[in-house]
């Protein structure tokens, strides 16, 4: 499958043009122009954090030493918590090539296509919600980029899995695109179709929030039984998420706080002598 994923120079690149323009339009005379500048900054915003993502998987493919009997220790850990075997995933699938193939595609485009559809909507319909939502995203991939330093090896590359992708020539590490193929721990798939499925369901009330809802289970079924991670990855990805949400919460209700004392306390002016 060819991937027309960016580059983390290309990112930087297209980041900086759209800084650029942001700015430009930013400091137009025009009203329409104005308003048009928050979407180029948030989309650098966004390729700037796309670049880092690229940027430290690459890097984490400097040691990978370990990354297989890693891959062992979570099925171990797993089978120990008696989670359902990704071979019973894969099961459900390989009997069918239309569903296989359709899984692929799945895993290969809904990952930054999804995110990138709720972060336009989200941006454009809830606005006031954008700023501390996006700060959870970039919280969330940062520490699930640190975890990746650890290299773990996906279960596709284990005997007894099967690489769908490169069974039907749909891999996404064929082609041009070389993203680190040991950085299965945790699951970044699987934390930003959390992400997008819980915040839909909270800011809206809309009957189409269910799609995004649909979208994280299916991501979570998808990475699984295209043996591209483990049970154990979604799980620690959910869990950061959650961690960095709360993280965010409890330092925007510190701020907040803050502030409030600081209004509120009086302005101590300088004593003046009264002559007499």
């Amino acid at each position: 499958m060819q991937n027309l994923a960016l580059s983390w120079q290309q990112s930087i690149e297209v980041g900086s043009v759209l800084a650029g323009v942001g700015v430009a339009l930013h400091m137009s005379g025009r009203r329409r122009l104005r308003r048009i500048a928050p979407f180029a900054l948030e989309a650098a915003v966004i390729a700037a954090l796309y670049a880092i993502w690229r940027r430290a998987g690459e890097l984490s493919t400097l040691g990978t030493s370990g990354a297989l009997r890693r891959a062992r220790w979570i099925e171990d850990v797993e089978r120990s918590w008696q989670l359902p075997s990704e071979r019973s995933a894969q099961h459900l699938v390989l009997g069918h090539p239309l569903v296989v193939q359709a899984a692929n595609l799945y895993y290969a485009t809904m990952h930054f296509g999804g995110l990138f559809a709720f972060l336009v909507w989200l941006f454009v319909r809830y606005r006031h919600r954008y700023s501390p939502v996006r700060t959870i995203l970039a919280l969330t991939t940062l520490v699930c980029l640190v975890i990746q330093f650890v290299p773990v090896a996906p279960p596709r590359l284990l005997p007894g899995y099967v690489d769908t992708a490169r069974l039907y020539g749909q891999s996404v590490y064929a082609g041009g695109f070389a993203p680190d193929e040991l950085s299965a721990m945790p699951s970044v798939h699987v934390a930003w179709a959390a992400l997008v499925g819980w915040y839909a369901w909270r800011v809206s009330a809309s009957r189409w929030r269910w799609l995004a809802v649909l979208h994280a289970a299916l991501t979570l079924f998808v990475v699984v039984c295209t043996a591209n991670h483990w049970w154990l990855d979604g799980i620690v990805g959910v869990a950061v998420l959650i961690a960095c949400a709360w993280a965010q919460h409890a330092a925007s209700a510190l701020w907040n706080l803050i502030r409030r004392r600081l209004r509120r306390s009086p302005v101590q002016s300088p004593t003046v002598p009264v002559l007499r």
